[in-house]
């Protein structure tokens, strides 16, 4: 989610005139308050299992900043989102005037304040999902038919909730029954149907382009009151994609996303030590997460050669 940590200490620091509004620094995000609304600059840092890693995908920022835009205005009519602008023109001249560098990365967005929860969603079973079925026979405490396969369609989409920021529980599965406890059982049916709402209008959309959206996870927040979705919505970083022309249940799938660099990072044994990724993998990253991009919106996501943010 949005891990909002006080940090001026950022090595990307976008433009001096930025100094003056208080930042925050997310794995892969540096925002800037500008009162009721945040600016926010994708970087091109990587991170994985909650952590960010010391090197960059150059570009990888604009990618993901891009796909995000293009989601959040296609499914403005399913839920409201805190998206406003990827137009530079809609930011205040001061900083409008003094961040041509940032061209393509920023995002101006509501400010909300970030519900502690993930909602995943599982539409196949791959990943943390079809290990959990080999296990146990269930996805996310739903009990589902025997002899299913590893990529296999679900029967149903499922939701698996992931609570994040409570002590002694970060980044921690629950059922939907804990989550009522917290979040009381009004807020937490809006969630759930707004996620299941929210994935099947893109998964709709993005069948129709050739690309499966296998799981995703969405995130919420309030502002003024009000429930919008925040967050990166249905980029390479919190999804998995497929190409429907590839898709053959029975085995893992090539993907469209970050799974390469979880999957390696999975090998590693001593996992308190951030590993140093070879160049060859971070290419193979960039490529992909072009391949998503292109795949979706219908072309190449512009990027200026050689730059790393």
């Amino acid at each position: 989610m949005l891990a909002y940590a006080l940090d001026n200490q950022s090595g990307t620091e976008p433009a001096e005139l930025l100094n003056q509004y208080v930042k925050y620094q997310g794995l892969d995000k540096d925002l800037y308050d500008l009162g009721d609304m945040m600016l926010l600059v994708a970087t091109d840092r990587l991170s994985a299992a909650g952590k960010s890693l010391a090197q960059e995908v150059p570009g990888k920022g604009i990618v993901v900043n891009h796909l995000s835009a293009f989601w959040f205005r296609k499914l403005h009519k399913v839920f409201p989102s805190h998206f406003i602008s990827v137009d530079r023109c809609t930011l205040p001249e001061i900083i409008r005037t003094r961040t041509d560098h940032l061209e393509g990365r920023l995002m101006l967005v509501w400010k909300a304040t970030p519900l502690p929860i993930r909602f995943v969603v599982r539409g196949y079973l791959a990943g943390a999902g079809w290990r959990d079925y080999q296990e146990t026979g269930q996805v996310g405490g739903n009990i589902l038919p025997v002899g299913m396969t590893e990529s296999q369609r679900l029967p149903y989409p499922i939701i698996c909730p992931e609570l994040t920021g409570f002590a002694g529980a970060d980044n921690t599965c629950a059922n939907f029954a804990t989550v009522q406890n917290i979040f009381g059982k009004q807020l937490s049916n809006q969630l759930q149907e707004a996620a299941l709402k929210l994935y099947f209008a893109a998964w709709g959309l993005a069948r129709e382009r050739g690309v499966i959206i296998a799981d995703t996870s969405f995130e919420f927040g309030l502002h003024n009151g009000k429930l919008m979705l925040i967050d990166d919505c249905l980029t390479p970083d919190n999804s998995r994609f497929w190409q429907l022309s590839r898709f053959r249940p029975g085995g893992v799938m090539p993907s469209m996303d970050k799974q390469l660099l979880v999957d390696y990072l999975e090998t590693i044994e001593d996992s308190s030590e951030l590993p140093i990724l070879p160049q060859d993998m971070l290419e193979q990253l960039g490529a992909k997460y072009q391949q998503a991009h292109r795949c979706i919106v219908g072309k190449s996501c512009p990027i200026r050669k050689g730059e790393v943010i």
